[in-house]
């Protein structure tokens, strides 16, 4: 039986999509059939306006609907202390959360060698100009939250000694830590429940 073509672009499409595999794709793609068409419009809709309808922040290069984001903007956050993550996803998680009041800083990925990442390719130096020359108060600590895998700790490990390298870090003006084990090695932040989370975060240790 061949597929009509409408279908099989459908699938190609969800195919493309981190995890979802061509039975995953088929069984979605399927299932969209069965949606009635206005609520199928509806969805076509947002996905179209995604893009559109959202930016990412100048400072803290997280996602939102405004620059600067809503965290960044926010008076009442503690604008010292910044929460370093590997992707957005994972500033939601720590803000569903709710125990976290300082700023973040997302890399949009993490050094990955077997995979052609380097330091150049994620927000690294964007990093190290926020924390050298504030727009606001002096940073006195920075928290690496990168993932527990492999490539998470060898982030956090180059970023702790770019972050060591500030004279007024070496005057011990700069704290430096690490979110602590309450996540199991090779977990991500955003798949963390918040117990865990706030266990993480409280747990931190100087790195």
């Amino acid at each position: 039986m061949k597929i009509p073509k409408a279908i099989q672009q459908v699938i190609e499409s969800f195919e493309r999509l981190p995890g979802v595999g061509p039975k995953t794709a088929q069984r979605l793609t399927f299932y969209l059939l069965h949606v009635p068409q206005g609520e199928l419009d509806r969805f076509a809709l947002s996905v179209q306006s995604l893009k559109k309808n959202t930016i990412m922040c100048s400072i803290c290069f997280s996602i939102d609907e405004t620059d600067p984001c809503s965290v960044c903007s926010d008076k009442r956050r503690d604008q010292s202390v910044i929460c370093v993550v590997e992707q957005p996803l994972d500033v939601l998680a720590l803000e569903r959360n709710g125990r976290y009041h300082g700023i973040y800083h997302v890399l949009h990925g993490k050094i990955d060698p077997l995979n052609n990442i380097g330091p150049e390719e994620i927000r690294i130096d964007e990093l190290v100009r926020r924390v050298k020359n504030p727009v606001g108060p002096d940073i006195t600590e920075v928290i690496l939250a990168t993932n527990p895998t492999m490539e998470g700790e060898a982030t956090a490990m180059y970023l702790a000694k770019q972050l060591r390298s500030f004279d007024y870090a070496q005057e011990n003006k700069l704290k430096i830590t690490r979110i602590g084990r309450g996540l199991p090695t090779g977990a991500d932040l955003e798949y963390a429940d918040p117990t865990t989370l706030e266990r993480a975060m409280e747990g931190r240790s100087n790195y």
